[in-house]
């Protein structure tokens, strides 16, 4: 077993944002996630994903990346196309190779959604080997 990477550049108080312009191809109606034309959940979690990762993937050491494994958000407001989406993410806990963020969608109006997100940190070429013994 090889050792566990040096995670000490990431802690609690770290911050990354994401943002988009909402179009017709991030639509609930174009994603298959309802038949509205305006931001798909889909679409915002993926932003909020992008946050994190601005947030801490950039201090991994090389070989290494960061997996989601768990997201708890809300999706509260409607949001149309044309109108810009910024999404956060603030490191709150970090426990072995576990991350957690408090993560916040807001659209310029107001706040469309957030909640909690965790990823995990991996070895890329050691999870990719799992990956490929599952088609094995």
């Amino acid at each position: 077993m090889s050792a566990s990477p040096d995670l000490s550049a990431i802690h609690p108080g770290l911050t990354g944002a994401a943002e988009l312009t909402v179009a017709p191809e991030h639509t609930a109606a174009r994603v298959g996630s309802g038949e509205i034309a305006v931001l798909a959940t889909p679409v915002m979690i993926n932003l909020i994903e992008a946050a994190a990762l601005a947030a801490c993937e950039h201090l991994l050491p090389p070989g290494y990346q960061s997996l989601g494994i768990h997201l708890d958000v809300k999706h509260t407001a409607a949001t149309p196309v044309g109108m810009r989406v910024m999404a956060a993410a603030e490191v709150v806990a970090v426990e072995g190779r576990t991350v957690a963020f408090r993560v916040e969608a807001r659209d310029e109006r107001e706040a469309i959604g957030g909640g909690i997100h965790s990823r995990v940190i991996v070895n890329v070429a050691r999870f990719d080997q799992r990956v490929q013994r599952k088609l094995g």
